[in-house]
């Protein structure tokens, strides 16, 4: 812990790709007058606990415009299968401590809120050596419809760690959706919190069959053994996905309602 801010070490690392099948180019896009993962970039250095933000590409393109904001970036090789496999990259070639924490950030979410990565990061070190990650979820918004594949649900214990994520419906309201009051359906939110020598081990570990049939990398940790603590926070911040989100996001950048 520093003492300046009272509280754990972080390393933000943010996984960048050109490649995206509904908005290439995403992080570059600038029509704000800063590049998308300067936003993102941003809003991590502004948590209280980040001493430290990369981010990690495989793209010479992407590169170039975090140095010429004056960011930290490291190019990774581009056959990582997941956005844990090249944080892990990066982690690897950085000297640290076992119990360093790693956060996994999005790098198309421009208006995470800072203090949800200050709650995730302080939830982490709470925790006991036998859960070695932490992630957030929030209630399901009222406009979101918890059916969609593409919104990943979780279920928790009593201790707020996780039983299981899905795509699919969980937990399944058998007897209808009055069977399930809204605080217990979780919305999953994708960042997350490693120590730093577990983040090495499980990118050293394959997939398991479910993360395979899920398409989901946290199903790894939970078919391995091992805990994942759930931070629940008040609501998502809004992702970037189609060049529609981007438009609506600049918006309201320029009506001062964003990053």
């Amino acid at each position: 812990m520093t003492a300046a801010n009272q509280g754990p070490d972080v390393i933000a690392i943010i996984p960048a790709r050109y490649a995206s099948t509904r908005f290439p180019g995403k992080p570059l896009a600038n029509a704000t007058g800063k590049y998308l993962i300067q936003h993102v970039y941003e809003r991590a250095r502004s948590a209280r606990f980040v001493r430290r933000c990369i981010v990690a590409t495989d793209d010479a393109r992407i590169e170039a415009a975090v140095r010429s904001f004056g960011g930290e970036v490291v190019m990774t090789r581009p056959d990582h299968p997941s956005g844990t496999d090249r944080i892990a990259e990066v982690v690897q070639g950085q000297a640290g401590r076992d119990d360093d924490i790693i956060l996994n950030m999005q790098g198309d979410e421009p208006e995470i809120e800072p203090a949800y990565l200050d709650r995730l990061a302080a939830r982490l070190a709470g925790e006991g050596p036998d859960c070695p990650v932490a992630t957030l979820a929030c209630p399901f918004p009222d406009d979101a419809d918890p059916r969609d594949p593409n919104c990943v649900k979780v279920v928790t214990n009593r201790r707020n760690r996780a039983l299981y994520f899905s795509r699919a419906l969980i937990p399944y309201p058998r007897d209808g959706d009055a069977a399930c009051p809204a605080p217990r359906r979780l919305l999953h939110l994708g960042v997350y919190a490693y120590r730093r020598a577990f983040l090495l081990e499980l990118a050293g570990c394959a997939p398991g069959a479910l993360e395979g049939i899920e398409r989901l990398e946290q199903l790894r940790v939970l078919e391995l053994g091992h805990a994942i603590a759930v931070e629940v926070v008040p609501q998502a911040s809004v992702g970037i996905d189609t060049p529609q989100d981007y438009a609506a996001f600049v918006a309201r950048v320029r009506h001062g309602g964003g990053s």
